[in-house]
């Protein structure tokens, strides 16, 4: 079990007003790489006046990414990010790997045990075009939740959310200010589990039915 006097290391960071990543694995590269996509991004504005498209910093990360990997003696990037951000061509998601490789995706988790968490967003993806915003967080958090040892529970202590998207800015949810979207993924999955046991009743009970009839 998790120690009480363990400080959770802090997963997300702000890199522009449109773009937010998540972090997994050595919390020191990826606090390098986030201050690489902050220098990128202020780097258009000067230059061009406009916040940087999110697939080029994404490229410019995998750039980033493959330099240590063709030098003898150097170190890869230990680090995984999930990138979150919007731009004139919509939102987008990307995943980035120290191999220098990343994806556009519609949904991902990373990290340890993150196959549970993609396996619950697999599972509803169908449902995130016609979510509400509250509706997504609720599906994040239930995903994060299913890669969690049965012995930790999910608190306001080792979550934290970030925001992204059309004409609102890159925000971070931390501390009590998580705590309403997870008092509703509780309440979805109590009504979830009784929804089950409801289920499992009917048919125990057709199933007696039957053998009565017999």
């Amino acid at each position: 079990a998790a120690s009480k006097l363990l400080v959770y290391q802090k997963k997300l960071y702000h890199i522009d007003d449109h773009v937010g990543i998540s972090i997994a694995a050595l919390a020191f590269d990826g606090r390098l790489l986030s201050k690489f996509m902050r220098v990128e991004c202020l780097n258009a504005k000067f230059a061009y006046a406009t916040q940087l498209p999110i697939s080029r910093l994404v490229a410019s990360v995998g750039s980033k990414l493959h330099g240590p990997t063709m030098v003898y003696g150097g170190r890869p990037y230990g680090v995984g990010l999930l990138v979150a951000g919007y731009d004139e061509t919509g939102p987008y998601i990307y995943q980035t790997c120290p191999s220098a490789n990343f994806y556009d995706c519609k949904a991902m988790a990373i990290g340890s045990r993150s196959q549970s968490g993609r396996t619950y967003l697999e599972r509803s993806l169908e449902q995130f075009p016609d979510s509400t915003l509250e509706e997504l967080i609720v599906h994040g958090l239930k995903a994060l939740n299913d890669t969690l040892p049965s012995e930790t529970e999910l608190s306001t202590k080792n979550c934290s959310i970030g925001i992204v998207g059309k004409d609102h800015p890159f925000k971070i949810l931390e501390d009590d200010d998580v705590a309403p979207y997870l008092d509703s993924m509780n309440r979805d999955i109590a009504d979830q589990a009784a929804g089950h046991e409801e289920e499992e009743a009917m048919v125990a009970q057709e199933g007696a039915r039957s053998e009565e009839r017999f």
